[in-house]
């Protein structure tokens, strides 16, 4: 049961670095660093947007419209090390 846990805490682990890498392409997308006419850009683009829209619009559709400032990637990955912890110090310790 042990193995099951830490599992779970590596794929939070893994989705976390997945919406700081879908954030940063945004923004290199929106400022125009990087061509979305590229196969291999629109690709990943379109790869980290299915990964990553489902767990952020719920958040989205809660926070109130803050102009062109998108925070939340950043309340989602509070959440995420949020389940961390109360894995890491509740559940994990319980385990035999």
């Amino acid at each position: 049961m042990r193995a099951l846990f830490l599992v779970i805490d590596l794929a939070l682990v893994l989705y976390i670095y997945l919406l700081v890498a879908a954030a940063v392409l945004s923004w290199l997308i929106a400022f125009n660093v990087v061509n979305m006419r590229n196969q291999f850009v629109a690709m990943v683009a379109d790869f980290l947007y299915r990964i990553t829209e489902p767990a952020l619009r719920p958040i989205r559709n809660l926070l109130p419209n803050l102009g062109g400032i998108d925070i939340s990637p950043v309340i989602l990955i509070f959440i995420i090390i949020f389940l961390r912890y109360v894995i890491a110090l509740y559940i994990l310790p319980n385990v035999p």
